[in-house]
């Protein structure tokens, strides 16, 4: 059977109307369609589980993501890093950095990776590499080994990410039911954060710390597994479709390269030659992918056009400028009550439930102001609850304080703003651009996600040493506090500059759609179809 003829019985079973097939332009890829569409013959049921299994992905992925934030200290100190006040700039840092780098940098191609190769196969994949090199973890005996497989494990995150939000947001159209799924899937983050944090608290307290990866190694086998057996058969998005291998390795070697240097300036200083030769480098290389992508590339990863969309530039760097200010408060609190005021990560687990709490009713508050409120207020709220955390924090006392009076409110505020800005910026995003572009829509919401959240901690631990190093050269006779300070302080500066950017350059009203709009389909015939496999029936949808 031909392409188009494929293309024709697709729409005759939706009931679209069949005319001609329009074929993508370009010399090198003649002829090509895209055909796929969503699992609505699968039973209710199992469509709910599959769903439910995919939000379950992103859960175990941000609890192994977060035992290195709340533990990373610990961590350190039991493969060998020292002790003292001042071991984070540089050193463990690295602990949440790493993670959070290649997953930041590898959403950038993974949803490219789902249209071709099918979106649930990329996030399985995912998953097994998640799974393995959590298992590595556990075996590893010192501080670089540790965080260079820690790494390896971030790639598996950059994996499931962008594809699982291309598989929800393509199953389900625009509106009600979408908002609410990508509510609960964002949930997933402070939920599964604050589980990581008290097995970090429980395994470091009463067990060997190995055996805390060994346990997340098998949740991602169980739930990675489940989902193995429960998807259906798969037709991608764009089985034709190739690989911009060149435009990959620019794009992914500047960011990787660029957020390198950034986390290990604190440690070897900017005198150090390679992090100069090194910066110059990432920026040559990020200016060559944008070069390539807009002018050569066939089938660019990062399609430049999905930057057309009014106010969408802005809205990358109010997103990109949040996330960095949410790492700086979110490390420093740790910091400021583990190594100042002497808790333990059991101790800090307990006092992070209100961030929990809050991140969870943040995401239900940001799918129910979706349809309500224009996406610039929507933004502000989370960004504004972040640079109040950052105020606070920066500005208590080094100790003898109250719980209550500012680390409780600076840690329910810094949980407002994760999930709101994530859920508002994903609706906007998959509402903004065709089913073919969802994978990348994803993919760009991810990277400036995760990626802000390991820049920033770059950033300030650069801070951070400076007035450290003014201080004197001995970490024992110098006080950490100033350095604190000043990073929040940066972490607040970051806030205030993403919301003027918004207020003055976003502009995008609510979104109260109810299904795909006729030019979802038919404006360009030959990319309709979704990365599922099981050909949809118009009453199933309806009743689904």
């Amino acid at each position: 059977m031909s392409a188009t003829q494929t293309l024709t019985d697709e729409h005759e079973l939706v009931g679209l109307p069949v005319g001609p097939v329009r074929t993508m332009p370009g010399p090198s890829v003649p002829n090509r369609v895209f055909t796929a569409s969503t699992p609505a013959l699968m039973t209710k049921s199992n469509r709910l589980l599959v769903t439910v299994m995919i939000i379950l992905a992103n859960f175990v992925q941000f609890t192994s993501n977060f035992v290195t934030i709340a533990a990373g200290f610990t961590l350190s100190r039991a493969l060998g890093m020292g002790e003292g006040l001042t071991e984070g700039p540089g050193k463990a840092n690295w602990m949440p950095a790493s993670y959070s780098l290649t997953q930041g940098t590898f959403v950038l191609i993974s949803g490219r990776l789902g249209a071709i190769y099918g979106h649930q196969r990329v996030l399985l994949v995912g998953g097994a590499i998640l799974t393995v090199f959590s298992l590595v973890n556990a075996f590893c005996t010192s501080f670089n080994s540790f965080v260079a497989v820690r790494a390896l494990s971030g790639v598996g995150g950059g994996l499931i990410m962008p594809n699982a939000v291309a598989m929800i947001t393509i199953m389900l159209p625009p509106g009600r039911s979408r908002n609410v799924t990508m509510g609960f899937f964002a949930a997933g983050a402070p939920i599964g954060g604050w589980l990581g944090g008290l097995l970090a608290g429980l395994f470091t307290q009463f067990t060997e710390w190995k055996y805390l990866f060994i346990f997340i190694a098998g949740m991602a086998a169980l739930v990675f597994g489940t989902l193995f057996f429960l998807m259906p058969k798969e037709r991608p998005v764009d089985p034709g479709g190739r690989i911009d291998y060149v435009g990959a390795f620019l794009g992914l070697s500047s960011l990787l390269i660029f957020n390198f240097v950034w986390n290990q300036a604190p440690s070897v200083g900017w005198t150090t030659p390679y992090e100069i030769g090194l910066l110059v480098t990432s920026v040559v290389l990020f200016v060559l992918f944008l070069v390539y992508e807009h002018s050569f590339a066939t089938d660019p990863i990062m399609p430049l056009s999905i930057f057309r969309a009014p106010t969408f530039t802005a809205l990358v760097f109010v997103v990109l400028l949040s996330y960095m200010s949410f790492g700086i408060s979110l490390w420093y609190m740790i910091a400021w009550q583990e190594l100042l005021r002497g808790w333990s990560v059991l101790h800090l687990t307990v006092g992070w439930v209100p961030f929990a709490v809050a991140a969870t009713a943040s995401v239900g508050l940001a799918a129910w102001l979706v349809p309500r409120l224009d996406a610039q207020w929507i933004l502000a709220i989370g960004v504004a609850a972040v640079a109040a955390s950052n105020l606070l924090l920066a500005t208590m006392p080094r100790e003898g304080q109250t719980y209550w009076a500012q680390t409780f409110p600076a840690i329910a505020l810094g949980g407002v703003c994760p999930d709101l800005v994530y859920v508002a910026a994903q609706i906007i995003a998959s509402n903004s651009v065709r089913r073919r572009e969802q994978g990348v829509a994803g993919s760009l919401i991810g990277t400036l996600n995760l990626y802000g959240n390991s820049l920033g901690l770059g950033f300030a631990g650069t801070i951070e040493t400076s007035l450290i190093r003014r201080g004197g050269k001995s970490g024992g006779d110098v006080d950490p506090v100033p350095g604190y300070r000043a990073a929040l302080y940066f972490g607040f500066a970051l806030a205030v500059a993403s919301l003027v950017l918004d207020f003055v350059f976003v502009r995008m009203p609510k979104d109260d759609r109810e299904g795909w709009a006729s030019a979802d389909d038919s404006d360009d015939a030959e990319t309709f179809g979704v990365a599922t496999g099981v050909t949809i029936r118009p009453d199933a949808e309806n009743a689904a």
